[in-house]
Order: C-alpha cells, then structure tokens, then sequence
C-alpha cells in the first residue's frame, strides 16, 4: 500500500501504552541502523536464505530490512496495527504472538520456493500476523487513509475490513503469479501469506473457544 494508497492511523485508540509495539519498532531501527556498517555481510548472514537453512535466521531475518523505504512501510503497518493487538492479547502472549507469526511467515516462503539463493528479510511476515489478527478483532474500526495521484492526495476513511482484505487479495494474486513462473519482484509474497494465515486463524480460534 506505497504511493497513491497510504493508510496512516486507525481511529481505534489503545487503553494503555503500547510497550511491546514500540520497543519492537525501536528494535528494528537499530539493527537497521546496525545492519548499514556492514549491509552485504550482514544480508548474507543473518537473512534466511531457504536452499541454505539456518534455523536461527528464521528469527534474525525478521529484524532485518532492505531500505529506507521497506523498514518505513514496515514500521508504519506495525505501528497503526500493533498497538491495538497488544492492547488485546496482553503485552507477553502479544510477544510470543509477534515472533511466532514470523516464524510462520518464513516457513511458508520456505515451503513454497526452497531452493532460493536470495536471502529474505523483513518484519513483513509478523506484521501480517498482526494484520490477520487485527482483521479479526476490529473490522469495522475506520482507518485514516491518502488517496491520491502524483503529488495530489486526499484523505479517506474506511473500514479496516477494505484495507486489509484488499492488502491479502494483492497478496495472493502477485504470490500466485510468482508461483507459477511469473516475474519476480524480490518480494516473499507467501511470507506475508503465511503469517497473515496464521494470525488470523489462531486469533479467530481463541475468540470462539471463549
């Protein structure tokens, strides 16, 4: 959602502090921040690379990003999204929730391209997690959104049901054309897949066994 489509802020304001949303996205920063001393090393590295599993950099890929404008995008999702699913799950099974769906994430970008030499990094795949989640616990909430062409924008609010519901359905057409032999884009779309999947599914359980 760059450019002409940039949601901005939800009008769904949380009942305490987000400790956990903010600490994560302070995390992120500096190991971007970290990861620019050395970019390439580090990539190789602590990215995970599916034809070469680490099982360790399942977990440091999540912390890693390509650009400005990738952490930019990342943290602006995890910061309109996340505070609210903290509010709900509770600062540690929010945690656990988080680090879980990027797990998810990048098994399923294993599962389904495991021969990849590119390495994949990202907070992509667990803010997808908290994207399925917050889809099921506030769909009608209103988020603040640009629209626009060129340098021309305009505010609009809609349902964060459109937001996120439209966000999945481009995720799964581009990782559908990835999938069957289309032009690659770099982008792991059934990362986002995979942890949306699973946040949405574990948080949909949990609200019906109460």
């Amino acid at each position: 959602m760059k450019g002409q489509f940039l949601p901005y802020k939800d009008e769904n304001p949380a009942h305490r502090f987000p400790l956990v949303t903010t600490a994560l996205i302070i995390l992120n920063v500096a190991v971007f921040l970290w990861s620019l001393t050395d970019f390439e090393a580090t990539i190789g590295t602590w990215g995970f690379t599916p034809a070469d599993f680490v099982l360790l950099t399942l977990l440091t890929s999540m912390f890693l990003h390509g650009g400005i404008d990738h952490i930019f995008g990342n943290m602006l999702f995890l910061h309109i999204y996340g505070d609210n699913v903290e509010d709900r799950l509770g600062r540690l099974p929010y945690l656990a929730f988080y680090l879980v769906a990027g797990l998810a994430a990048a098994l399923t970008h294993y599962v389904t391209d495991p021969t990849s030499l590119v390495p994949t990094i990202g907070a992509s795949g667990a803010i997808s997690g908290v994207l399925g989640a917050y889809l099921v616990l506030f769909p009608h909430v209103k988020v603040r959104t640009l629209v626009g062409t060129g340098f021309f924008f305009r505010q609009v609010r809609l349902p964060a049901y459109v937001l996120i519901g439209f966000w999945f359905l481009l995720q799964l057409v581009f990782g559908t054309v990835s999938l069957v032999g289309g032009v690659g884009s770099g982008i792991a779309f059934f990362a986002h897949i995979g942890g949306f999947a699973f946040g949405y599914l574990v948080v949909r359980v949990a609200t019906w066994l109460r």
